[in-house]
């Protein structure tokens, strides 16, 4: 299986008219966040293939039709009803099985302003609790927890930065050492040098940023 996956920066070479046949082979698009939904829409449209994606910290505009936390005045009450997704996937706080693979998502950065979508190493820990009875329920009927975990943040350690916004979570690392996933895909951290290295291996999981895109030929 071939995925495309896509992180924070709207790339020339997925946003072209040439998509169809550039990407033309890829069964599944997964994306770690910081991406205007627009952008999503135009993908689906031109690829006709199943798009998973979580928020990060920015691009948070429409995070109310999909968080009904962040629902707190009437006028984005009004704009729910007028709005019609845009042919993608939520999958932020969710486990879902898709094209025969079992993904979980998990969105946001450390907390470092009080934002939107911004957690503490508790805040995160807490959202993964609401994740283990569908990882429970897959482990049991289908033999494992989860294939890939989609984050905004990486791990801390891998990939992260050493300023408070850009620091991984150290409880991604103990999600990967339980569950297990082949793959963590993240986003946040930008990659300015074509020739840095993009993937890292973490004991059973090969953690991955997406930034801008990557392809990923995965054996199922």
């Amino acid at each position: 299986m071939k995925i495309l996956c896509i992180s924070d920066h709207i790339d020339p070479l997925v946003y072209s008219q040439s998509i169809k046949s550039r990407f033309k082979d890829v069964d599944l698009i997964i994306s770690s966040g910081d991406l205007p939904l627009r952008y999503y829409d135009f993908i689906v449209s031109n690829l006709n293939k199943p798009l998973v994606f979580v928020f990060g910290n920015h691009n948070l505009k429409r995070i109310h039709f999909y968080k009904p936390q962040y629902r707190s005045q009437l006028g984005a009450l009004y704009d729910l009803a007028s709005f019609h997704g845009v042919g993608a996937i939520y999958l932020g706080g969710r486990v879902k099985m898709v094209k025969g693979l079992i993904l979980a998502g998990l969105g946001g950065s450390m907390w470092y302003n009080g934002g939107l979508n911004q957690y503490t190493e508790i805040g995160m820990f807490f959202q993964i609790v609401r994740l283990l009875p569908k990882l429970l329920f897959h482990r049991i009927f289908h033999g494992r927890f989860l294939d890939i975990l989609v984050t905004h943040s990486p791990p801390y350690g891998i990939h992260d930065l050493p300023d408070r916004c850009h620091t991984g979570f150290k409880v991604f690392l103990w999600f990967m050492k339980v569950f297990k996933p082949r793959y963590l895909i993240h986003g946040h951290v930008h990659l300015y040098d074509k020739n840095a290295e993009r993937s890292e291996k973490y004991l059973d999981t090969e953690v991955i940023n997406a930034y801008n895109h990557c392809l990923i030929n995965m054996e199922v």
